[in-house]
């Protein structure tokens, strides 16, 4: 009787420390975080490199698990609030967000951390004054927009000349990414003493482009540059100068130093473009969010990631 009341006592006590040890702190500790990552169209060759920087990081540190998503257009505003909503439902420990839309998309992520995961906003800033219309306060992992623009439109203007007529085709309209390149393109044309005839969005959208600058060259036919906020426009733009048969004779900057503007710096169809290192940027921000989710230290401030001009003296293949 005591040898069966000792082994059904024994068997509970194992029972019991298993299950403890399943749930205890340590073991919880030991599970591997799950990170979303939540960026912009897949169709731009910038996020397709981003992905694939973030899925070797992954592989590299280990001890995290990632699931990366897209937009099918850089429009799509609702597939990036679906994204965010969905890694909510699945209880997501990290999300990282590259915005389409820096106010439309601070809603989400103010439910997200609501919820009590830790959010990194990265590559396009939220919205400061909704930040604080929804009481929340993020940091921001990312470059220096507005002054990589400006030297991207230094080097025109410094090819250029006063006087140049130049335009400018800006990204979305809702994006601060955007904005802060159109406002350093401004700030390279007034201290170069460029002419800016026309400043039109083509959200980012390399066929847009296209269409967008034809009717612009159209309409000024002496058009001397053109600096696109980010290199998918670019393409567009080198697309509409070669159909109207002024190639050489229109200079173009960029943003992004894609590896399909590379040929074209190179071939002297593009001026410059300017890198931001998007295949280090998500698994920086990644590395960044679980830190903060370890330390339970939400991150502060304007973490700044590197910039730089690339033109066909520095290019790397």
């Amino acid at each position: 009787m005591t040898s069966h009341v000792s082994r059904r006592t024994a068997l509970a006590a194992a029972a019991l420390l298993a299950g403890a040890t399943a749930f205890s702190p340590l073991a919880l500790a030991q599970e591997k975080p799950r990170v979303g990552l939540v960026m912009k169209s897949l169709a731009n060759e910038f996020f397709k490199n981003m992905t694939e920087g973030a899925i070797a990081h992954e592989k590299k540190r280990g001890d995290f698990t990632l699931k990366a998503v897209g937009m099918q257009s850089e429009t799509d505003f609702d597939a990036q609030t679906a994204a965010v909503e969905n890694f909510i439902t699945q209880k997501y420990d990290v999300i990282v967000i590259a915005p389409a839309d820096s106010r439309a998309m601070v809603a989400p992520v103010s439910r997200a951390l609501k919820a009590g995961i830790t959010v990194v906003n990265f590559d396009v800033a939220l919205d400061p004054a909704a930040m604080k219309k929804a009481g929340i306060d993020l940091a921001f992992v990312g470059p220096d927009n507005r002054a990589g623009a400006k030297m991207a439109g230094d080097e025109l203007a410094r090819t250029l000349g006063p006087g140049a007529k130049v335009v400018i085709i800006e990204g979305n309209p809702g994006a601060d990414n955007a904005l802060q390149r159109k406002l350093g393109f401004e700030d390279a044309a007034k201290a170069g003493k460029l002419n800016v005839v026309a400043s039109q969005t083509a959200h980012w959208e390399t066929e847009e482009a296209n269409a967008v600058f034809t009717n612009i060259l159209t309409a000024n036919p002496d058009i001397k540059g053109v600096m696109a906020a980010n290199d998918s426009m670019a393409l567009g733009v080198v697309k509409a100068i070669d159909a109207a048969g002024k190639t050489g004779q229109i200079k173009v900057v960029g943003f992004d130093n894609i590896p399909a503007i590379r040929p074209l710096v190179k071939q002297g169809k593009v001026l410059a473009t300017v890198d931001q290192f998007g295949s280090d940027m998500a698994a920086n921000a990644i590395d960044y969010g679980i830190k903060a989710r370890k330390e339970g230290k939400p991150l502060k401030g304007w973490i700044k990631t590197p910039i730089e001009l690339v033109t066909a003296k520095n290019l790397k293949s």
